[in-house]
């Protein structure tokens, strides 16, 4: 690791919901690999055996008492983050998707002057037709309407955040990193850029996702991008 990146506090959030059969892989990985990092586990209320592994392998985690969602849990990761003085935070998610050997680009990435770094599946590769790869095309398409900047995965979960998108969503109560507010981060000017990267198939467990929460995020995605991110205030200060 060059000798710039050694200069910054780099926090690994790890949402944790029910993922005892992944738990361990994910986390092992990191370890092997970034031992220079710090993580954090955020177990989101599991009714699993996700929080008796933490403490019987004595990971660094938070435990949640009960399931709040990814929104709350990231706001939590970055809330510890600040607290800690930690410089960026990556989101990574615990179900085996993500693949830790490219942490390091984000980061790279990141000390460009990014505000926010997405790890892309789709910079070098086109989306297929199915539901899920629809509704990524339909989002992109409605981000690049209002900013007039083409975001090929926007529902990525795998990003860095600087220390002024950490302030931001920690203290802002009503601001979740999803695809909408992406439209609100270009419009207050913020560096937004994506890196291509590979994901895999869910090791085990169950998505949140099927044909009636998809469709019910797609509306509530569409209707936010084309009318409620109009009337959000834009602030530009950077919670200084």
């Amino acid at each position: 690791m060059d000798s710039n990146k050694k200069k910054h506090k780099v926090l690994i959030m790890i949402p944790a919901f029910n993922e005892e059969k992944t738990l361990e892989h994910v986390v092992n990985q990191i370890i092997d690999l970034y031992g220079e990092y710090d993580y954090i586990i955020i177990n989101d209320g599991s009714t699993d055996r996700t929080p008796e592994i933490c403490r019987e392998k004595g990971y660094n985690f938070i435990d949640l008492p009960i399931n709040t969602g990814l929104g709350i849990v990231i706001q939590t990761g970055f809330k510890y983050a600040l607290y800690n003085g930690y410089d960026y935070a990556v989101q990574f998610d615990c179900d085996g998707q993500h693949y830790p050997e490219y942490i390091e680009g984000l980061l790279t990435k990141a000390l460009e002057g990014y505000n926010l770094v997405i790890g892309s599946r789709f910079m070098n590769m086109k989306k297929g037709f199915k539901l899920r790869m629809l509704g990524s095309r339909i989002l992109s398409l409605l981000i690049y309407l209002t900013t007039d900047r083409y975001i090929a995965d926007p529902t990525s979960g795998f990003r860095i955040y600087d220390r002024d998108m950490m302030k931001f969503y920690a203290r802002d109560m009503n601001a979740y990193p999803e695809p909408d507010d992406l439209v609100y981060q270009l419009q207050r000017g913020k560096k937004i850029a994506e890196i291509p990267v590979e994901m895999g198939d869910r090791i085990a467990g169950l998505s949140y996702f099927n044909l009636i929460t998809g469709a019910i995020f797609m509306l509530n995605m569409t209707i936010s991008i084309l009318f409620i991110q109009m009337f959000r205030k834009k602030r530009r200060d950077f919670y200084h």
